[in-house]
């Protein structure tokens, strides 16, 4: 990255994503105490939060259910070192897998507050609303 941006960084951890980038190939986009807060939404009922190796464990598993992902952003805003997102995020699946079948489309309105320190995110909080599947 070059820049310390705070929607540009945020943006480069969805680029990364879109390409299926998963698991190490993604800790350069975080610092080492990196952390994610899930508000409670309908794959996560409970939400949840996690440190660097649970997210980069959690993005192998999910570049293995995915056939693709995609962040379309609709809004961003700046404030000092924290990017306010709204992106719609869509997504099919690769193979059948728990409730989900090989081919169905997700998607979800995401609100997305990426905390960044230099040119790496610290922290995520993000409030995920599924489309009904």
């Amino acid at each position: 990255m070059t820049s310390s941006n705070p929607i540009t960084i945020a943006r480069a951890l969805h680029a990364a994503l879109e390409t299926g980038a998963s698991g190490e190939v993604l800790r350069a986009l975080f610092t080492p105490h990196a952390t994610t807060l899930e508000h409670p939404n309908a794959i996560k009922p409970q939400g949840g939060s996690a440190t660097l190796d649970q997210m980069l464990s959690a993005s192998i598993a999910g570049a293995k259910l995915l056939a693709r992902q995609h962040y379309e952003l609709v809004d961003a805003i700046a404030h000092e070192n924290l990017a306010i997102l709204r992106v719609i995020w869509t997504a099919t699946i690769a193979a059948d897998a728990g409730p989900f079948a090989a081919g169905q489309e997700l998607r979800a309105h995401i609100a997305q507050f990426i905390t960044t320190e230099g040119e790496r995110i610290s922290r995520i909080e993000t409030f995920d609303c599924y489309d009904p599947f």
